[in-house]
């Protein structure tokens, strides 16, 4: 049982999974705090360089327009495009995790008959 769990968490898109759920949460703690500097760090470097090994070609582009856009008008505007990021991370979490949680809970589903 553990030698399949461990093959289960070393293919490719169970670690870019978990490596969405820690950009979250690094973005999520940063915009709490406030932390620009952090937020335009992981937008353009983290976000940027996930969203391209997930092949979410949108997400890097928008990432990437993110900061090199032209200086925003006060930090107010900033922050809300750093919300809309977050909020396009988290459908992307949704949208790859239901596949996954059906296929693990037919896995674990006694066999009937």
């Amino acid at each position: 049982m553990l030698h399949r769990n461990m093959k289960t968490l070393s293919t490719p898109s169970i670690r870019l999974q978990l490596g969405l759920d820690d950009l979250l949460g690094d973005l999520t703690h940063a915009r709490r705090s406030g932390d620009v500097g952090r937020l335009a760090l992981l937008a353009y470097c983290e976000i940027r360089r996930w969203a391209r090994m997930a092949g979410e070609q949108e997400l890097a582009r928008h990432s990437s327009e993110l900061i090199t856009h032209s200086p925003y008008a006060n930090r107010a505007e900033f922050m809300a495009q750093i919300d809309s990021l977050i909020a396009e991370l988290e459908q992307i979490r949704a949208r790859t995790a239901a596949p996954r949680w059906e296929s693990a809970h037919q896995d674990a589903a006694p066999a009937t008959g």
